[in-house]
């Protein structure tokens, strides 16, 4: 495995003008263009054509996480506001049971404004379905660039998923330079969304419609579904002037004994559809090699940032995710829950994904650098390929369909 450390942030910049950054989805979802490049071609289509393109045998893996309402505006009696960004739950740590606590909760967040936030608590008074509640914020510690909050409320029929979904506002990405307003709370989520969790939309999935899903269900495609929810640190950009200075964001994500089983069945024929997929697809192998290889990492369900560097990456997939199983017989799991740091950049030997559905990425960002180890040097033939037929780019813009040559890849 070449040790992609050393790479230069600066080998991952080309030149992108703000009018190729729309602040607004297209009309419907499914006319967006798409690129698809497959093995050294390019030729362009729009969106809602997907079907078309995608051999019949190749099994679409979705990223089904549903972004929550994580941005929740305080206001102190000075009338100074503090917006409280909630990114990941802390105590409980698991999500299905932060959303469902309906007394206190406390999360991980970020916090704008946060000199002026001093010692006393933060409130706010909400109606939700005729009844009325008071919340509370209230600092517990600093974990820069993370402050714990502890948030309380005075009705217990109430859990705190339905207060984000009432209070807060759609965490749009920062590049888009607006405040979120009502078109976000449909057009930044999939269409397939049912996990919450993400703070960011696994955007390769805004372009799907019913239309496109039954043209791939009338080709027999299959698919199936796991979860990662999307971090902030997707948006954070690599100022390190080498990738090995540029700390990786922790993402959380879950896996079925079913869609282990479906991986199993179809590898090597296997598309992400989105980084987030791609992203869960790779680390997946990794873990299934510390299960068989150090016992203390049962039970620590982590993969660092480096990590797979260290190991051999000779075994079998199948049999890297049948450790993964085994694993799960003998804790009685239905769901494997685990996080990954795993920074996949050019070098890097993929391992379960042959085929990838994206949009289209910010320069000197690791999103890049994973378009780039998977494509190759062609990266750059594609983006100005994008570039120079009108494509939109980023969270809002066009999508891409990238098959590199098979033997980029090891199966």
């Amino acid at each position: 495995m070449t040790d992609p450390r050393n790479i230069a942030t600066q080998d991952f910049d080309y030149h992108l003008p703000e009018a190729r950054i729309p602040k607004y989805p297209r009309q419907q979802r499914d006319q967006s263009n798409l690129l698809i490049y497959n093995q050294g071609s390019i030729h362009q289509d729009v969106f809602r054509h997907l079907a078309r393109h995608i051999p019949s045998d190749h099994l679409m893996v979705y990223n089904n996480a549903r972004v929550v309402y994580a941005r929740l505006l305080f206001h102190k009696q000075t009338g100074a506001g503090i917006e409280v960004f909630c990114l990941e739950p802390h105590q409980p740590a698991d999500y299905n049971q932060a959303f469902q606590q309906n007394e206190q909760v406390e999360w991980k967040c970020l916090v704008g404004n946060l000199k002026k936030w001093k010692e006393q608590d933060l409130e706010q008074h909400l109606e939700i379905e005729g009844k009325s509640l008071n919340l509370k914020a209230q600092k517990i510690s600093r974990q820069d660039p993370y402050v714990v909050v502890r948030f309380s409320w005075d009705h217990p029929d109430i859990p705190f998923g339905d207060i984000l979904e009432n209070m807060g506002k759609v965490p749009i990405p920062p590049y888009l330079k607006r405040e979120s307003e009502c078109v976000d709370k449909i057009r930044y989520q999939t269409v397939y969304s049912k996990i919450r969790g993400s703070v960011a939309a696994p955007t390769a999935g805004l372009h799907f419609s019913d239309a496109v899903f039954e043209e791939l269900r009338n080709k027999g495609i299959p698919h199936c579904e796991i979860t990662l929810h999307v971090g902030a640190g997707t948006f954070r950009p690599v100022r390190a002037e080498t990738i090995d200075q540029h700390a990786m964001h922790m993402e959380h994500f879950e896996v079925s004994r079913e869609s282990l089983d479906q991986l199993i069945r179809h590898h090597p024929n296997i598309l992400a559809v989105g980084t987030t997929s791609l992203r869960t697809l790779e680390s997946l192998y990794w873990i299934g090699l510390k299960l068989s290889e150090n016992a203390t990492a049962r039970g620590q369900m982590m993969l660092d940032q480096w990590e797979h560097l260290d190991m051999r990456g000779d075994v079998p997939v199948p049999r890297a995710l049948g450790f993964i199983k085994e694993y799960m017989d003998k804790a009685n799991l239905e769901t494997l829950q685990a996080s990954t740091r795993i920074m996949i950049a050019p070098g890097y030997p993929f391992k379960l994904t042959r085929g990838l559905i994206t949009n289209f990425h910010q320069p000197k960002s690791t999103l890049l650098m994973l378009v780039a180890a998977f494509v190759g040097s062609d990266w750059k033939k594609i983006y100005q390929y994008a570039l120079d037929h009108e494509f939109r780019f980023l969270s809002y813009g066009d999508g891409s369909l990238l098959f590199p040559a098979k033997n980029h890849h090891v199966s």
